[in-house]
């Protein structure tokens, strides 16, 4: 049955940043799939281990900071101590910080790319690794953005840091596929999370984004369940280096 090959019942996923927003969606619909998830935060997310909990799958917590990549190996240690094996990593930490190119600061360029991207191509890395010894592949989502495809205003090393993951998941996927690796990236739209709370507080701004999806409304995060679980299951064993946008019909505006 096609269905079979969206479950996930006996898969490891690492998710990072699932605390709130995007990632707790994603973790809970990885876990509504059969998958037991490790979560990376710099807190301990405890409605999303409630929520994972409360659909009987298990929940490993690990605090760690991806402004840096020293607890980069104590994540896939810990994943496999308590699995026995990863199969899936979704690499969705990541913060923004807004100002005006001519103003942008050193500081919040390095700290939204070493969270953005950095991060994401050395824990991917990580992860690649221990697919390779496990010799039966694995899945890799990251999260991209609708700048990964425009320029957008006032987020400099946003756009930097989510053209550049959409730009590694092609490199990772030519490298990886051979060894069974899927690696894919999700493009959401505009999304009613913590990182567009400024965005919606401000009418102006909102009704001209809301004027331009034709969806005509912000996205939630349970609309990347579907397309996570897909990107995380056999369903897309065939599907390599593609970035889907999530974004309510944005990109063909």
């Amino acid at each position: 049955m096609i269905t079979d090959d969206f479950h996930l019942s006996g898969k490891t996923a690492i998710v990072t940043g699932c605390d709130t927003g995007l990632g707790q969606g994603m973790a809970v619909a990885l876990a509504e799939a059969g998958a037991d998830i490790v979560g990376v935060n710099i807190v301990e997310p405890t409605e999303t281990i409630a929520k994972v909990e409360a659909l009987g799958r298990r929940f490993v917590s690990i605090e760690a900071n991806l402004m840096k990549q020293d607890d980069i190996p104590q994540i896939v240690e810990t994943a496999v101590r308590e699995f026995g094996k990863v199969d899936i990593l979704v690499n969705n930490a990541g913060i923004i910080r807004r100002e005006d190119a001519v103003d942008f600061s050193e500081k919040d360029w390095d700290d939204v790319m070493n969270i953005n991207i950095k991060s994401v191509f050395f824990l991917s890395q990580a992860v690649a690794r221990r697919f390779i010894e496990q010799g039966h592949g694995g899945k890799i989502v990251n999260v991209a953005s609708m700048l990964s495809f425009q320029g957008g205003i006032r987020v400099p090393s946003y756009t930097a840091s989510k053209s550049g993951v959409m730009g590694i998941t092609k490199l990772m996927a030519n490298e990886w596929a051979h060894h069974g690796i899927n690696v894919n990236a999700i493009a959401p739209g505009y999304m009613a999370t913590n990182n567009t709370a400024a965005l919606r507080a401000d009418e102006e701004r909102s009704n001209e984004i809301l004027g331009r999806i034709p969806a005509a409304r912000w996205g939630l995060p349970r609309d990347l369940a579907g397309p996570v679980v897909f990107l995380a299951s056999d369903a897309s064993s065939y599907v390599n280096g593609y970035t889907i946008a999530v974004d309510g019909g944005w990109l063909a505006r």
